[in-house]
């Protein structure tokens, strides 16, 4: 059975930013759990930030521009966080290189995990189209990235993957 990567703050686990969760409550969500087939991983927390952290947003490009130097993650105080996000994003390229799920499932907005949409380093609240740092290197290495809103779909893929499976 192939595991399915997920970020580390979806359902109980209190490790976003502010020290809160993200509720998941759907029945693919409930299978995989009583399945074992989810591995959750919080980047930001193995990198050894703190929780509750200052929040921080991609700068000055995208998370391949960061990736690639040409820009940077900053926390809202104006502090420079990108050797830090960099550092988690390594760390959640080692586990997918060591667990190889067949997708991953992370939190939108957020600049390691966000896979369709993060913030726009204004601390506006005003969101763009994009990846975080961890969601880019998870695209690089090949695998599928599903937000909580779109487990249909992810089912779909593990389900094609095993047709003998839920989904």
């Amino acid at each position: 059975m192939r595991t399915v990567f997920a970020s580390g703050c979806l359902g109980l686990a209190r490790l976003r930013w502010d020290g809160g969760s993200v509720p998941v409550d759907h029945p693919v969500w409930s299978r995989w759990q009583a399945e074992g087939r989810l591995f959750q991983f919080c980047p930001e927390v193995a990198a050894g930030l703190p929780i509750p952290r200052e929040p921080a947003e991609i700068s000055g490009g995208t998370a391949a521009d960061v990736l690639d130097g040409r820009a940077r993650v900053l926390g809202r105080d104006g502090s420079d966080l990108t050797a830090d996000f960099l550092r988690a994003a390594e760390l959640g390229l080692d586990q997918i290189r060591r667990h190889r799920p067949a997708l991953a499932v992370l939190v939108d907005r957020s600049p390691s995990c966000g896979s369709t949409t993060v913030y726009d380093g204004s601390f506006t609240g005003t969101r763009i189209a994009g990846r975080g740092l961890s969601a880019e290197l998870l695209y690089r290495e090949g695998v599928p990235l599903f937000t909580p809103e779109s487990l249909d779909a992810a089912a779909a893929v593990i389900l094609r993957e095993d047709p003998h499976s839920a989904g």
